[in-house]
């Protein structure tokens, strides 16, 4: 099944354990899209200046992503600049220049409006209601969020998370959105605000996944050299989005599969810098890294 994933597509300049990159490929649509692509048909809605390289755009076209909604702008592409010292799971933001991506709202092609399988981005809230508004009876919505939109615009952001199927955050974000300093405890405050499931994303710890009747616990893959953490949570959300839309099963039993899957892809994101460790990654090898985190974690 088709997945419409909404969000930013960006220019990064990155200082990480494994070096350093300038003004490459990423954005949140960017991560989720590659890994997402492994599994099922991507078709993805952001905004791009007119000096954005070709050569960037190639990797979407490579992958099979559909671009059609990506709309080019006269003006300058997203751009962060971040670093990594110490804790590779904190990112330090050294700039940040929206460009294009301040004004944009986002318009979604007809093509994409049954789209059964969705994915919004941390972007602003009021574009992902926007969004929502736009869409007709999508099988499953995946929803996530940053601090700062939790910070400045909470109604907005719970709003949002009413009309979701599972809310992916990570453990910060939910225990700040849950008002808890136990992740368990916030992750249950979170689903009396409407989603079905939650779903924190804890690093190199690992994930939870939890319902109203259920709790499922994974480990991260153990990868002995993080190069990048950039993009892990969303190459986390694009492997477990992507197998959902591969499978066609939403059933709870299938979803704890599926964040097995995200873990997989993740752990190849961070092998490499930027999006390189998800540029040549096959299908193959995720299962094969499937297997082996199977292997570990069965007792």
């Amino acid at each position: 099944m088709n997945i419409l994933a909404v969000g930013s597509v960006a220019l990064d300049t990155i200082e990480a354990p494994g070096g350093r990159v300038e003004e490459e490929l990423g954005g949140s649509v960017t991560y989720f899209s590659l890994a997402a692509s492994l599994f099922a048909p991507v078709a993805v809605v952001a905004v791009v200046g007119d000096d954005f390289p070709e050569e960037a755009a190639q990797m979407f076209f490579d992958r099979g992503v559909d671009c059609a909604g990506l709309e080019r702008r006269s003006g300058r592409t997203f751009r962060w600049c971040g670093r990594y010292e110490g804790d590779v799971n904190v990112a330090i933001t050294e700039s940040t220049e929206l460009g294009v991506f301040a004004d944009f709202s986002p318009v979604i092609p007809e093509a994409y409006r049954d789209h059964p399988f969705v994915a919004l981005g941390n972007v602003d809230p009021l574009m992902q209601l926007a969004v929502l508004e736009q869409l007709r009876k999508p099988t499953f919505v995946a929803v996530d969020t940053m601090n700062y939109w939790i910070d400045c615009q909470r109604d907005d952001v719970e709003e949002v998370i009413k009309r979701a199927d599972v809310l992916t955050v990570n453990d910060a974000e939910a225990k700040m959105l849950g008002g808890e300093v136990n992740l368990i405890r916030a992750m249950a405050r979170l689903l009396e605000l409407g989603p079905r499931y939650v779903l924190a994303k804890k690093g190199e710890h690992g994930a939870i996944l939890m319902a109203r009747d259920f709790e499922f616990v994974l480990p991260a893959f153990p990868v002995r050299e993080v190069a990048d953490p950039t993009g892990a949570g969303d190459s986390f959300a694009g492997g477990f989005l992507g197998y959902l839309a591969e499978s066609e099963d939403v059933s709870p039993a299938n979803l704890c599969r599926a964040v097995a899957y995200g873990a997989a892809v993740a752990s190849f994101a961070v092998e490499g810098l930027g999006t390189s460790g998800l540029a040549g990654l096959t299908r193959r090898d995720v299962d094969e890294r499937l297997q082996r985190l199977g292997d570990m974690t069965r007792f």
